[in-house]
């Protein structure tokens, strides 16, 4: 009997985890999944947005880095460095 009571004095710590985990943690691996998805599908002549809000079509691929070409020359960048929200809202606009 003893050892429920102090199971039950543990609970409430538990369930804070559990719920965390559900509202936080999970939603941000999900996130980080569908970009590292989104990174691994761009390819040369893409338009895209970097999350500094470069504009700029793909002109170059590499394996972790990309080289953007905007108005005023090429720019080289890592793919992180692309904002894959920004970037399908710009793409759906086209």
């Amino acid at each position: 009997m003893e050892n429920l009571g102090n199971l039950g004095q543990f609970l409430p710590i538990i369930l804070m985890f559990v719920v965390i985990y559900f509202l936080m943690i999970r939603p941000q691996q999900k996130r980080v999944k569908k970009e590292k998805e989104f990174e691994s599908m761009i390819k040369v002549g893409d338009k895209i947005i970097t999350k500094s809000g470069i504009h700029g079509k793909i002109a170059e691929l590499g394996e972790t880095s990309i080289v953007l070409e905007t108005m005023s020359g090429k720019l080289k960048m890592e793919r992180s460095a692309i904002s894959m929200e920004m970037s399908q809202k710009l793409n759906t606009k086209a």
